[in-house]
């Protein structure tokens, strides 16, 4: 019984002398932050969307203290934590325009036909690895299976009538429904904008219009016709350049198909 006891004891004084001990070294071999930097992190949202480019909010926070990023970087923060880092920081950060991701298609179930009965894992991904990239007449349409809205963690995009609708108000730009589209058809663009091109279609004319009814089917009218030169056609395709139009219409009143809305 004695031994048992001294046996005991000395295992719990090991215990709080290695306690101690531990407690020291990690004050001692403590890393102390500087405060500016946790004051820099206390801003951002902490969402870790990665919208901004970086990892994460610790990692955008490092960046901004050691100057290597500017401090308007957050799109879930905005405005509102542009001008918080920048009182931080005492000087004048200009916010960036907000941007909001944008589907190039209209091949809705009323649009484009299907080409097949799709049965299997509800997977964007997964169809567009078939020989047909997805299920719809249209191989460069939206393959509606929702994998933009899983990863969303914003609520800002539905499916509607079998295409990714994206809602402009909650969606904050973080560029994951971007990277997660087999196809490539979202893309961001300045919340202001009022014209922009809503297809995808690379097809010529004819094929075009037969895979999707609102296809761009390549007539180069839009381009003929912009007074700012901001619309070319490439690989039978109008593509928009956001920075020289000016929302005049002329695009949208010639589009044949209304590929431009």
């Amino acid at each position: 019984m004695n031994i048992i006891l001294v046996t005991a004891i000395i295992l719990t004084t090991l215990g709080l002398l290695v306690g101690i001990f531990l407690t020291i070294a990690s004050k001692s071999l403590e890393v102390k932050e500087d405060e500016l930097l946790i004051n820099i992190r206390n801003c951002l949202p902490g969402t870790n969307c990665g919208g901004c480019g970086y990892a994460g909010c610790d990692s955008l926070a490092t960046a901004i203290f050691n100057n290597e990023a500017k401090g308007n970087e957050c799109v879930v923060g905005g405005k509102d934590v542009s001008d918080k880092i920048a009182k931080l920081l005492n000087k004048e950060i200009s916010t960036a325009d907000k941007k909001i991701a944008f589907v190039h298609c209209n091949g809705n179930c009323d649009n484009v036909n299907k080409i097949y009965n799709y049965v299997g894992e509800k997977s964007c991904r997964l169809l567009y690895n078939l020989p047909t990239n997805g299920d719809k007449s249209c191989r460069f349409s939206c393959i509606g299976y929702g994998d933009c809205i899983k990863v969303c963690n914003f609520n800002a995009i539905n499916l509607v009538n079998g295409v990714a609708v994206i809602n402009g108000e909650n969606c904050v730009g973080c560029g994951q429904c971007i990277n997660v589209c087999p196809a490539k058809i979202i893309e961001l663009v300045k919340f202001d904008k009022k014209h922009l091109v809503r297809c995808n279609n690379k097809n010529k004319g004819v094929v075009a219009k037969n895979e999707c009814k609102t296809s761009c089917i390549a007539c180069s009218l839009c381009e003929k016709n912009c007074p700012k030169n901001a619309i070319k056609v490439v690989d039978n395709l109008a593509n928009m350049n956001y920075d020289l139009c000016d929302d005049c219409g002329v695009c949208h009143e010639k589009c044949p198909t209304k590929a431009i809305i």
